[in-house]
């Protein structure tokens, strides 16, 4: 393991990845006689008032020793404090019992440690409402240590050659990439390069138009780049410029593109007059795109799908 990939918690307090969180099968969590934490609520003030709050215990059982961590915490002590610091950081109330059962580990985390980070992010000139937004929208990004999140942000920094303002926005946008395993984004770089034959400022541009590419299945990354390029031929410099193509489903843009193609108005170079973007082949809903790209109808297009 390198020094930011996640490494499976040995305590509850150990920090983890949402992606490992949502794979660990949890343990039995309650002894023989019950079976559910649920069991517990009349007996536990703190599982009651989390309960109260919008947690969902059912959720939280599945996460590896999660169920011992809240069973072991006092309300007035432990959790009071960490749910003042959730709404000070930004969460808003009615997200606190969703937050929670998504991360309850927060629950069990040190507090100073907590504003060390997010005070680690406010120095990196995160401001106030895009901290809030990040830790919404990536539960467990306030479980990992100012080493680790600097380790990452320098990551995407270096790997994508970013300037220090589009690497914070890149990470605004898609806040996973400071908490999920680096393997992955690793691979899909090596892929858009090496397989697509991408330039590197080619996947520099990409990557921060559409971060959602670094987290992509593999597979339908070059099935799509397949059909794109070697099918509708695309030149790489088009898919640069819109990137977010390959966020659509594949069978939207074989289904279009055969469409247009069937009309006779399948032109992608900008040079032409008839000239359609990528953007308005996968964007539009189907009535503006038959009305406005192909210069048909809905019911054209819809007996033309039949045929195929």
């Amino acid at each position: 393991f390198s020094d930011w990939d996640d490494i499976p918690p040995s305590s509850a307090l150990e920090v983890i990845s949402e992606e490992e969180a949502v794979q660990i099968i949890a343990e039995p969590l309650l002894p023989v006689r019950s079976s559910t934490l649920r069991d517990y609520v009349d007996h536990s003030e703190t599982l009651a008032k989390l309960v109260h709050l919008g947690v969902d215990l059912s959720q939280v059982e599945k996460h590896q020793k999660a169920g011992q961590l809240l069973l072991t915490l006092d309300f007035e002590k432990d959790v009071k404090k960490i749910l003042l610091f959730l709404k000070d950081v930004g969460v808003e109330d009615n997200q606190l019992g969703p937050f929670l059962t998504k991360n309850p580990y927060i629950l069990g985390e040190d507090l100073e440690a907590l504003e060390t980070r997010v005070a680690y992010l406010k120095s990196k000139k995160f401001g106030k409402s895009e901290i809030a937004q990040m830790v919404s929208r990536a539960p467990y990004l306030l479980l990992f240590s100012v080493e680790r999140l600097d380790n990452r942000l320098g990551f995407f920094k270096n790997e994508l050659g970013l300037s220090v303002k589009k690497t914070k926005d890149l990470v605004i946008r898609l806040p996973r990439l400071l908490t999920g395993k680096l393997e992955p984004v690793k691979e899909n770089l090596q892929v858009c390069e090496i397989e697509l034959g991408f330039q590197r400022n080619e996947i520099q541009q990409i990557v921060y138009k559409t971060p959602k590419i670094l987290t992509a299945s593999k597979k339908r990354l070059k099935q799509t780049f397949d059909y794109l390029h070697n099918i509708m031929g695309i030149p790489h410099h088009m898919l640069t410029r819109f990137p977010q193509v390959f966020n659509s489903k594949l069978l939207r843009i074989r289904e279009r593109h055969m469409f247009l193609a069937f009309l006779g108005r399948a032109q992608y170079d900008p040079a032409q007059p008839s000239y359609i973007s990528l953007d308005q082949l996968v964007s539009l809903p189907d009535e503006v795109f038959c009305t406005e790209i192909a210069k048909a109808s809905m019911q054209d297009f819809e007996n033309f799908l039949k045929t195929l």
